[in-house]
C-alpha cells in the first residue's frame, strides 16, 4: 500500500495548528460556518446516531464546537486536540454553559485533553472497550499519522461501537484538484459552466494551503486516496457500513464565483461510519 503517513511532519503540522488556532476559533464561533452547518454537520448526526448518556470521544476537536453540540444531546464527551492553543479556546467557551440540552433534559458532560492523536499510547490509555462511539470532524485530512490512531480507536470503542469521521473529500480536493468557471454565448444564451480539474490523485502526498483566507501560516493537509484511507481503516479492524457525499444545493447563494455553493453535483466533503465489530 502507498505510504499514509508523515511522522517527520507531526511536529511542524501541531505546530501551525497552535499558530493559527485563535483565528481560527475567532472565524468559527459558536455557531460555525455554513459548510459546517449544512454540509458536514447533518451527515455527521445521521451517521453518528448518538443516544443520550453515551460515551463519545472526539478526536480533534478544535475549539470544541461540535463537543458541545454533543454534550447538549446529553452525551459524556471527551475532547481532545493536539493543540494546546485550540484546548485552551475550548475550554474558554465552554466556561458557564450549561451541559444538558433542553430537548431530552439530560445533562451531558464534556472533558477536554491535550492529546496529539498522532500519538498512540496516549489514545489507548484512555482506556480499551470505554466509548460508545468516536468522532474526527473535518480533521483526518490534517493528521499527519492516521495508522495507529485508527487501530487505537479500534480498541478505545465497544463492540459495535462507531466511528464517524468527515473531510474534505479526497477526490475533488487532492493537491492538483483546480475549481474553474467558464462561460459561453451560445445562440445569444449565456451559459455558465462550473467544474473541476484533476492533475494527480493517486498518490498520497503533503502539502500546505489555506483552510481559512488570511490565516497567520498554511496549514499542512495529507493527501490520501481513498483506498489508502479505506484500507487503513479495514486494516484495523473496522468495517464501513455508512457514508455520505453532500453538496450544496440551490438554496444557497455563491458569494463569489468560485464557491462550493456553484458546484451542486460536486461533494466537497464526505463523511463515513467505520464500525467495530467484535
Amino acid at each position: 500500500m502507498p505510504k499514509s503517513d508523515w511522522p517527520e511532519l507531526a511536529g511542524a503540522a501541531q505546530q501551525r495548528w497552535n499558530q493559527n488556532a485563535a483565528f481560527w476559533d475567532d472565524y468559527m464561533g459558536e455557531q460555525s460556518n455554513t459548510f459546517h452547518n449544512l454540509l458536514v454537520r447533518p451527515a455527521m448526526e445521521r451517521l453518528l446516531a448518538v443516544q443520550p448518556g453515551d460515551s463519545v470521544l472526539d478526536i480533534g476537536c478544535g475549539n470544541g464546537n461540535f463537543s458541545r453540540h454533543l454534550a447538549g444531546l446529553g452525551t459524556r464527551v471527551t475532547a481532545i486536540d493536539g493543540s494546546a492553543e485550540m484546548i485552551d479556546r475550548a475550554r474558554k467557551r465552554t466556561e458557564g454553559r450549561a451541559k444538558g440540552g433542553p430537548e431530552n433534559g439530560n445533562a451531558g458532560s464534556l472533558d477536554y485533553r491535550v492529546i496529539d492523536v498522532t500519538d498512540s499510547e496516549r489514545l489507548v490509555e484512555l482506556g480499551r472497550n470505554t466509548f460508545d462511539a468516536a468522532v474526527s470532524n473535518m480533521a483526518i485530512m490534517d493528521m499527519a499519522v492516521i495508522g495507529p490512531m485508527f487501530e487505537a480507536v479500534h480498541g478505545l470503542l465497544k463492540p459495535g461501537g462507531v466511528f464517524v469521521c468527515s473531510l474534505t473529500h479526497p477526490c475533488f480536493q487532492a493537491p492538483y484538484a483546480v475549481r474553474y468557471a467558464e462561460q459561453e454565448d451560445r445562440d445569444g444564451e449565456m451559459i455558465k459552466r462550473f467544474g473541476i480539474k484533476i492533475e494527480r490523485y493517486l498518490t498520497p502526498r503533503p502539502f500546505e494551503g489555506l483552510g481559512i483566507v488570511r490565516q497567520p501560516v498554511p496549514q499542512y493537509y495529507f493527501h490520501r486516496p481513498l483506498s489508502v484511507l479505506l484500507t487503513t481503516c479495514f486494516e484495523a479492524g473496522f468495517v464501513l457500513d455508512g457514508i455520505e457525499e453532500r453538496a450544496f444545493d440551490d438554496s444557497v447563494k455563491a458569494d463569489r464565483e468560485l464557491s462550493w455553493a456553484n458546484f451542486r453535483e460536486t461533494p466537497p466533503m464526505m463523511a463515513v461510519r467505520l464500525r467495530r465489530l467484535d
